[in-house]
């Protein structure tokens, strides 16, 4: 059974930095890639980030990018989100998830496993 299991969010300042983590089960995860997804409340679930197979290649949101770093450990079977210069609208629950696919694609759909999420809220 595939697990995936977000932690690292939290209540931060507005220009604060936070760190997510993802830690991956249940199969191995270091030929495929990883995503970060958000949802804000209201609004439809969003893109933030993604990484392939081995790292090399990462895909980002406008919204995020220059501000964001996704990075990964496949020995560690995690995959992380650096957040900083972080602004309210950041505001969301974030969801890692994982796909067999190797390409760091921006598609909600295809990825197959989800995490649970966890909130990171930014106060302005």
């Amino acid at each position: 059974q595939v697990q995936l299991v977000e932690s690292g969010g939290g209540l931060v300042q507005a220009g604060g930095s936070l760190r997510l983590s993802c830690a991956a089960s249940g199969r191995s995860f270091g030929n495929y890639a990883m995503g970060w997804f958000r949802q804000a409340p209201g609004k439809e679930r969003e893109f933030v980030a993604a990484i392939g197979w081995n790292g090399r290649s990462t895909n980002y949101a406008s919204s995020v990018k220059g501000r964001f770093t996704v990075s990964r450990d496949n020995v560690k079977n995690t995959v992380y989100l650096q957040m900083t210069s972080l602004k309210p609208e950041d505001t969301a629950i974030y969801y890692c998830a994982f796909g067999t696919i190797a390409t760091a694609t921006p598609f909600a759909e295809k990825y197959q496993y989800w995490g649970q999420g966890t909130q990171v809220t930014v106060s302005s």
